[in-house]
């Protein structure tokens, strides 16, 4: 490719986003020219560093790399998006798909592998970590509503139906329902598992 790729990282972990972007400097038609530690500084950064490709991890403080894929691809849908995530979770790569994610791989990925994808999503490919998505097509969809993983996520600090029907502008039966509906769908005992097992199928 003739042009330099211009990419932005986003990873709160600075040694790992360091090596990112050193391994991703030895490219020699790749460049990182803006890093943010954080999901909700990735949109503001893409704007100032004007980017082709933003490289977003999961986990990250202000906003997860999904809401920040979100973001990126209504403000900004000419950015390519690229989810890397250390947690292999059927859940999560539906939910980055739905985002507008044009790539999904996991941390551990040969770095060339990884210039690859970018360069990939250029071109117009999508690509998947082929094992997240076999694992995606055997778990099935999610199947909680929004307002269910809005409730459990709520309900993940220990909260009492009273305390989520005050922070969800609830009614105590409503925030009832809905938590044992989550419960039912997920065969589970309690809300705490329901919680458990959402996060760990990356539904949450």
């Amino acid at each position: 490719m003739s042009r330099t790729i211009k990419v932005l990282l986003a990873e709160d972990q600075s040694m790992v986003r360091e090596a990112l972007a050193a391994l991703l400097g030895l490219e020699e038609d790749i460049e990182v020219v803006a890093q943010v530690a954080r999901g909700d500084e990735v949109l503001r950064a893409a704007r100032a560093h004007p980017v082709d490709v933003a490289l977003l991890d999961i986990e990250m403080p202000g906003a997860t790399g999904i809401e920040a894929a979100a973001r990126l691809h209504a403000e900004l849908p000419a950015v390519k998006l690229v989810i890397l995530t250390t947690f292999g979770r059927p859940g999560h790569l539906r939910s980055a798909m739905e985002s507008g994610a044009d790539a999904f791989l996991v941390k551990d990925a040969p770095a060339a592998q990884l210039a690859e994808a970018i360069r990939k999503v250029l071109t117009g490919e999508r690509v998947i970590d082929p094992t997240l998505a076999a694992a995606a097509l055997a778990e099935g969809a999610n199947p909680l509503t929004d307002r269910e993983r809005e409730v459990l996520r709520a309900a993940a600090d220990g909260s009492t139906n009273a305390e989520l029907a005050t922070t969800l502008h609830l009614s105590q039966g409503t925030v009832r329902n809905y938590l044992s509906t989550a419960i039912q769908k997920l065969a589970v005992r309690n809300r705490a598992e329901a919680v458990r097992v959402a996060r760990e199928k990356g539904w949450l």
